[in-house]
């Protein structure tokens, strides 16, 4: 399976947006978005006006790298939404938010979508009571995510539920922190997801 072992601070970059890949560094004074606002590389200062196709490439790389998912994976997703009734956009949005990892994180129970991905691979989570350990699992209502019994008593996740204790989660989402739970009371809607994401830009982009 593939996977980016790139500096991770270049795709915030490259973006030029936060997109919170490193946890508590990307809210202190050593952000690198912060500290070198433009592109990476020898000619990041001096780019030239964007296309349409530009434009378009820019929207999905963005989704690509909030989520942490890879070029493969994303097309998979997208033919997926657009099998579905209703919206494509919104659809592949919906699908994006309902990983595993996605969850994990929007719960509050990591810093970080990639470090959500790295506890899931550790095994510290459980899936309606299966120990669970690839994040791309795609939950639905109903499901239920807890930390792991074992994991729980960890110094890791006291101080990961302490620094985060005070983070709002999700409406279609109901979250007990006390107990290290998670039910998935309903997907989200479109309203619901907060980064910023132009979906309608993939959707001209893949339709090509």
């Amino acid at each position: 399976m593939g996977r980016y072992i790139g500096a991770v601070c270049r795709r915030c970059r490259r973006e030029n947006k936060k997109l919170f890949l490193k946890g508590e560094r990307c809210y202190s004074d050593k952000c690198s978005v912060d500290r070198r606002a433009y592109a990476p590389g020898q000619h990041g200062q001096n780019r030239k006006k964007i296309s349409e196709y530009g434009l378009q490439l820019r929207a999905k790389q963005l989704a690509k790298r909030y989520y942490g998912v890879m070029e493969k994976q994303f097309l998979k997703y997208f033919n997926l939404a657009e099998r579905k009734a209703g919206m494509t956009g919104e659809n592949l949005l919906r699908i994006l938010e309902s990983r595993l990892d996605n969850v994990v994180y929007l719960a509050g129970f990591s810093s970080s979508r990639v470090e959500a991905k790295q506890l899931i691979l550790h095994r510290h989570f459980l899936l309606n009571g299966r120990r669970v350990n690839i994040s791309s699992i795609l939950v639905k209502p109903g499901d239920v995510i807890e930390i792991e019994p074992g994991s729980k008593k960890s110094p890791k996740f006291k101080a990961i539920l302490e620094n985060f204790s005070s983070k709002p989660s999700p409406m279609w989402l109901e979250v007990d922190k006390e107990n290290g739970k998670i039910k998935i009371e309903r997907l989200c809607n479109r309203d619901e997801v907060e980064l910023e994401i132009e979906e309608h830009l993939i959707v001209e982009l893949y339709s090509k």
